[in-house]
């Protein structure tokens, strides 16, 4: 069936008469009564499979999907065909669009629809059913899933297609920043890693242990904001390969040798000067040809606009589940917002944003995310960061706010406070989830009392 599909269906339900009716009896009774069965079925052969345990094996999206898929079968076979059917499409396109963001393949989705369509046909050729009655219930069951599929591929493939759109523009405004001083910044992050290993290594006080270059600010640009704007630019493998030398081989041998008094340990010094060398000369390739484009940030706040979003979020929490690392987002809102534009006018509160604005991106590192969520909202992104250490920055914003003296235009002083709500990630695949989570924490700080910092529960 076209997207006429249900039309079609209903023709034939029509056409078929007192058989058709049978059918559709057969099929609710079916799936009514294996609904238990398929759901099992389909995780426990889903969660065998490496690329889709990943996504289904956290406890939440375990327990919320097992009913959402018991709902769905119940509410695509058990349906009356002849009915209003626009809900039902609409809710394959949002389980499509779901899908979509949360990145799971569509064949694996596919391979769902197909496991149940055997399983149920199973169940029809085991009944005692007349040819005709058994031949409509097959028929049925097939084209509903397939019209059901379709539907959430036309939506998985347009919202794959958008999330792809939104990145390569994020990669592009990316590259419109100052290259120039970019760069500066990162060669000089990692001379900065390079002498502080010299100091801990030669220096007077006591030995102490060598910290990774990936874990300093240097690596962590590296990872998580270079990873975006130079996707698939071999100079940046090759980074990240003699990053990954550095802490894992050379850094273990240095700490031995510098404990046993080796020999060695010259050498492997120089190894380290050379390796730090390369990654100059591939930094300054990574930059070269860069131009400035079009700035993609809000122009008032200088923040990154919403639209990068679930581009930046998305990616991150794939970054998250593949290396363990912690990740946490803040949700700020100004407090009394409102009255101020109404009191002072909307001049007085765009002085307000850009000053808030202006506290969170001192108060964050290079590698991390600040986005004007809002009217008066931010949503603060903070990499490889526990709830805990996201807690300590979020009370340093608030703080930093509430003690700051804005004077507008009439040499009014004004204070504000700000109310922040706290999410750490915790293994669900959708970003969505770990956004309503700060948000519900954001509302709990406000109904507490406002200027205070809130940290979520997922529920």
């Amino acid at each position: 069936m076209a997207d006429g599909g249900w039309s079609d269906l209903n023709d034939m339900i029509q056409a078929g008469g007192a058989s058709s009716s049978s059918a559709w009896e057969v099929l609710a009774s079916v799936v009514e009564e294996n609904s238990d069965e398929l759901v099992r079925l389909f995780y426990d052969t889903f969660l065998q499979d490496e690329e889709a345990s990943q996504f289904l094996s956290h406890s939440v999206v375990h327990s919320r999907l097992s009913q959402s898929l018991r709902d769905w079968l119940l509410n695509l076979l058990q349906a009356d065909a002849s009915g209003q059917h626009s809900e039902f499409e609409n809710r394959q396109r949002t389980i499509g669009e779901v899908h979509a963001r949360i990145k799971i393949p569509i064949h694996l989705v596919l391979e769902g629809a197909a496991l149940i369509k055997r399983t149920v046909a199973a169940h029809l050729l085991g009944l005692d059913l007349s040819r005709e009655v058994l031949a409509e219930a097959l028929i049925l069951l097939d084209q509903r899933i397939d019209h059901a599929m379709r539907l959430m591929s036309q939506a998985y493939v347009s919202g794959t297609m958008r999330r792809a759109q939104i990145e390569e523009s994020f990669r592009l405004f990316a590259l419109g920043q100052d290259i120039t001083l970019e760069r500066e910044s990162q060669r000089a992050a990692l001379m900065e890693w390079s002498q502080t290993a010299l100091f801990a290594l030669f220096g007077n006080g006591p030995a102490t242990a060598l910290k990774p270059l990936s874990s300093s600010p240097f690596g962590l640009w590296l990872h998580h904001r270079a990873g975006v704007m130079f996707q698939d630019v071999p100079a940046l493998q090759s980074i990240e390969a003699a990053m990954e030398q550095i802490d894992r081989i050379l850094l273990p041998k240095i700490d031995e040798a510098r404990s046993t008094g080796h020999s060695a340990l010259a050498e492997l010094l120089e190894r380290l000067q050379g390796l730090i060398e390369k990654i100059k000369l591939l930094l300054a390739e990574l930059f070269q040809g860069a131009a400035r484009l079009e700035n993609g940030r809000d122009v008032l706040t200088r923040t990154l606009n919403r639209r990068f979003l679930p581009s930046i979020l998305g990616r991150e929490i794939s970054i998250a589940s593949r290396s363990g690392k912690p990740f946490t987002i803040l949700m700020i809102d100004v407090d009394y917002f409102k009255q101020i534009n109404d009191r002072w006018g909307h001049s007085a509160g765009d002085l307000v944003l850009r000053a808030i604005a202006e506290v969170i991106l001192d108060a964050v590192r290079p590698s991390d995310f600040v986005f004007r969520y809002g009217g008066e909202e931010f949503l603060v992104a903070l990499v490889e960061t526990d709830a805990e250490q996201g807690f300590q920055v979020a009370e340093r914003i608030r703080h930093a706010i509430a003690a700051q003296e804005l004077r507008l235009s009439d040499d009014t002083e004004l204070t504000v406070t700000t109310s922040i709500g706290l999410a750490a990630y915790e293994g669900h695949p959708d970003y969505a989830y770990l956004v309503n989570a700060a948000d519900k924490a954001l509302y709990s700080s406000k109904e507490a009392g406002r200027n205070r910092t809130t940290i979520g529960v997922h529920s």
